[in-house]
């Protein structure tokens, strides 16, 4: 371990750093409301002005912060909600073509937004004895600014640059405390070379690129030295037993004074004290190391260790660190933290695989993004999180999204790894573009990055660029960077195959596909030789670092909500806005899948409940393909979790967190204890994804043809080891002899005690697709020869009954559906939502399963999680499928009589 005290680094131009990410509340004056916003064009005043007091804002938008620019006029409701319908289209500046790459390009010089937004913000200064430096933090501003305060200009557009930028700067000459101040900020959009956010194809961009204040605004108040961004980083000297951990401990500090001082840094870290004095020339940044060489109370015994999801607890451990100076602290911050570790290293096949406390961790996870105008919004976070957790996924990925520290901290305490890094298709990958400039935004943005999120133990690695890999220089930068700061986790050049010359293998691939493949496809699309050199494709092998297959459908409540044609067929121009960008601005690719294997859809409820199933069985095997070829395979991740606004494509959850087919799903394949079919093999394989072996299981599975002949059923005892998959029996070759187009395959899992863990139901045809390899491209493989499943659509009418209860137990509402079919017939794909008496949304309503088949004969019981807080107590469920009657259900107490 290095013993080296203290690493020294230049100051941040015109006293510029990086935000905090946890502060003393008594020391922090939250600049939240009371902002007014106007547009320069509307102004004739200069910055002195502005931001002096009696300025008169008469006319001005009332607006808080954070808040972009056009996410202010729409809640001050200048403007219709931008998400229903076409309005997004009317607004000023909407001139660029729908499905375009907006920040690629230029504004048009008519936008209401080609010029300055004056932010305003009038306040009273606390008066903090003994602390008296004052700091104003800026936690993001999109793009440029020029800051203004009491009539001086603080900083200017030169150095205030960076969307992905945290900016600290010391306002102790300018600021009274104790009297009204006047802050006021000139942002400025960004430019098309720029280092800017971007949805790329995911959504379409706000006119404005999301300009303004995006991240909180904070006033600070510290004594002579600062500081800043505690980190406590762990090293287990044997991953066998974790019964020590050493602890190193980070802080950075500066001095605010034109002179020396000296002073003591102390902390706890896990109940350890340490401390230690510190000298800082006049202005002087540095950093303060704590190794467990040096203080031997940072080697910890028996400590409690931080998991991810699935793999144990994400306990939390408590790093507080002060610095004193004077005879008093003058400045301190407290961070959670987890003990955990975190490695990476390349397999035989020259896969990234992830380690966590010495564990090989199979990544399952999600693609994330914000809301388009970045609204922040804490409790439809903590939902979302809530959806995750019941997702069983362990990771989300964030491409250049870089969430305000209240999503770590929900990652943090829920055990949700995150896979932050840049992002693609904008100038973070156009190096040809790259002034001198440009990298110094860019290594300030790293810089700002690296700070606030090395502490967070969800944060398991970073990631240099996203579909290319920096040129060797900006590489270079960047590690040398992560090097200063003590990055503590894996570092990927990027999430394509690309190799670098710096950092060599990057041991991950960006292959696609992104739109509908057929289920096989997971299995069996693995690497190919080609004109003499190997073809990645997206199966499951190494690591996917974004794949999925597509479509994804949204209910008619959710529909409701964004559409003013709702039911329309065929689907209008209104529909298609939200489809996706780029290569994705149709569904044409699932369509044709659709009549080819299914049907003709005559109806939107037919197409809709076609498009259900389909997505339901792609993106099930997808999970199920990685799953079942550990560690061959070494990570997926599917593209995406969530949407910044309605769309129909890409998401587990819709934009109104309604979970839809793809989310029960993935759900089912991400189960810790699984049993699955797999498409190349025609096996059944079992899966523990947890580190406990799970002995005395019993798998059994069962063969039907769709008229519901029994063709085959076997059982088989399975000792399912830590973190495992194994065959456990073959599906007979005979059965696939196209006799029967389609195999009905239902398969249990149940343990010791007779109790079923993991149950799943397929559809196969006897023969599956055959694949146009040649003709794949960077959206998917075209099937060459699909499969023949018309043969559901023909299903004999099955019968469905009822009955549901609401229960109130000490987590909150809960629905209890019992569903039995009495018909000598398969009920194939029955789905239940609870929904308002009028059809409306109720969301997000978790089930423990959905998309479900009951077989003749069966009863089974479905619960949720908790009720959302608003649901109304007259809600009903709504039951449909592919072959019964739909029917409303009216839940009743548990005690009886109607739910109140």
């Amino acid at each position: 371990m290095n013993q080296f005290r203290f690493r020294t680094f230049p100051i941040v131009m015109f006293a510029v750093a990086m935000l905090v990410p946890l502060l003393r509340a008594e020391t922090v004056t939250p600049l939240h409301g009371g902002w007014q916003l106007q547009s320069s064009r509307k102004l004739n005043a200069t910055g002195k002005e502005i931001s002096s007091a009696g300025f008169n804002v008469k006319g001005w938008i009332s607006t808080q912060v954070p808040s972009t620019v056009v996410a202010a006029q729409v809640a001050a409701g200048i403007f219709p909600n931008p998400y229903f319908g076409d309005n997004l289209r009317k607004l000023p500046g909407m001139d660029y073509e729908v499905g375009a790459n907006y920040s690629n390009l230029p504004m048009p010089e008519s936008s209401p937004y080609d010029c300055g937004w004056w932010y305003r913000d009038e306040f009273t200064a606390p008066v903090t004895p003994g602390k008296p430096y004052y700091w104003l933090h800026f936690n993001g501003i999109n793009y440029r600014a020029d800051i203004w305060l009491n009539g001086h200009k603080i900083a200017d557009s030169t150095q205030i640059a960076g969307a992905n930028r945290r900016y600290d700067l010391n306002v102790t000459k300018d600021l009274r405390p104790g009297k009204q101040n006047v802050l006021a900020v000139e942002v400025w959009a960004p430019t098309p070379h720029q280092l800017a956010f971007t949805f790329v194809d995911w959504n379409p961009m706000p006119p404005d690129k999301d300009m303004g204040l995006w991240g909180k605004v904070n006033l600070v108040a510290t004594g002579p030295i600062s500081l800043r961004f505690p980190m406590a980083a762990t090293n287990f000297p044997s991953t066998s037993k974790l019964n020590v951990a050493d602890l190193t401990a980070y802080a950075q500090l500066r001095n605010a004074t034109g002179h020396a001082v000296r002073g003591t840094v102390s902390g706890t870290a896990a109940g350890a004290h340490f401390e230690q004095t510190v000298s800082l020339a006049p202005n002087e940044e540095k950093t303060v190391e704590f190794t467990p060489e040096r203080f031997p109370q940072l080697r910890i015994r028996h400590p409690k260790v931080w998991w991810p999801r699935q793999m144990g607890e994400p306990i939390l451990e408590r790093l507080t660190m002060s610095v004193s100076a004077n005879g008093r602290v003058s400045d301190e911050e407290s961070v959670n933290f987890g003990i955990r570790e975190i490695t990476s290293e390349l397999t035989a096949q020259q896969g990234r695989l992830f380690r966590i406390n010495g564990k090989p961790l199979l990544v399952r996870g999600g693609g994330w993004t914000q809301d388009m105008m970045l609204r922040q919004n804490p409790e439809r976070l903590r939902e979302q999180f809530k959806l995750v957790r019941h997702l069983n996924l362990n990771t989300l990925r964030l491409e250049g999204q870089m969430e305000p520290t209240d999503f770590f901290n929900q990652a943090d305490k829920n055990g949700i790894l995150v896979f932050p890094g840049w992002v693609c298709c904008a100038e973070w990958q156009l190096w040809h573009n790259w002034t001198p400039q440009t990298l110094e935004v860019a290594k300030a943005s790293l810089r700002s990055q690296i700070l606030r999120l090395r502490s967070h133990p969800s944060v398991m690695v970073w990631l240099n660029g996203s579909d290319i890999p920096p040129v060797p220089h900006v590489e270079r930068a960047y590690l040398a960077i992560e090097a200063e700061l003590h990055w503590p986790d894996p570092i990927v050049s990027s999430a394509s195959q690309m190799p670098t010359k710096v950092t060599g293998i990057s041991g991950v691939k960006m292959t696609g596909p992104y739109d509908y493949v057929e289920p096989s496809y997971w299995w069996v699309a693995m690497q190919r030789k080609g004109n003499d050199f190997p073809r990645d494709f997206g199966g499951a092998y190494i690591f996917n670092t974004e794949t999925s297959p597509g479509p994804s459908m949204m209910g008619l409540a959710s529909r409701k909500k964004f559409l003013p044609d709702p039911n329309a067929w065929p689907p209008t121009d209104d529909w298609k806005l939200h489809y996706s960008g780029g290569g994705f601005r149709s569904m044409h690719v699932l369509d044709r899948a659709m009549d080819a294997m299914y049907a003709k859809p005559a109806s939107l409820d037919e197409y809709v409940r076609l498009a259900d199933t389909m997505e339901y069985d792609s993106e099930r095997a997808e999970f199920e393909s990685y799953s079942g070829n550990k560690y061959v395979s070494t990570g997926v991740i599917q593209w995406m979790l969530n949407n910044a606004w309605p769309s129909f494509y890409w998401h587990l959850y819709d934009y109104y967190l309604s979970p839809g087919a793809s989310y029960y799903a993935v759900k089912k394949a991400c189960q810790p204890l699984h049993i699955e079919y797999d498409y190349k093999n025609r096996s059944i394989l079992v899966v523990n994804s947890t580190y406990h072996a799970a002995p005395n299981l019993r798998a059994s599975m069962t063969v039907h043809s769709v008229q519901w002949d029994e063709l085959y059923s076997k059982e088989a005892a399975v000792n399912a080891a830590a973190d495992s998959s194994q065959m456990v029996f073959t599906v007979p070759r005979r059965l696939y002899s196209g006799a029967q187009p389609i195999l009905l395959i239902n398969l249990k899992l149940s343990n010791d005690a007779g109790k079923v863990v993991s149950r799943n139901f397929y559809w196969v045809p006897n023969s599956l697709t055959e694949f146009d390899w040649t003709a794949t491209n960077y959206t998917h493989t075209p099937a060459k020869v699909f499969p023949d499943l018309t043969a559901l659509t023909h299903l004999p009418q099955a019968a469905v009954t009822a009955h549901a209860e609401i229960e109130h137990t000490m987590r909150g509402r809960e629905v209890r559906l019992q569903l039995k079919n009495p018909s000598s017939a398969l009920a194939f794909q029955v789905r239940f939502e609870l929904r308002t008496p009028s059809g409306g949304l109720i969301a997000p309503v978790i089930w423990s399963d959905d998309w479900v088949e009951l077989t003749p004969g069966e009863s089974r019981t479905f619960t949720t999680a908790p009720l959302p807080k608003d649901a109304p107590r007259d809600a009903v469920i709504e039951l449909s499928g592919w072959n019964i009657p739909s029917a409303t259900i009216t839940p009743v107490s548990a005690a009886g009589g109607t739910a109140q």
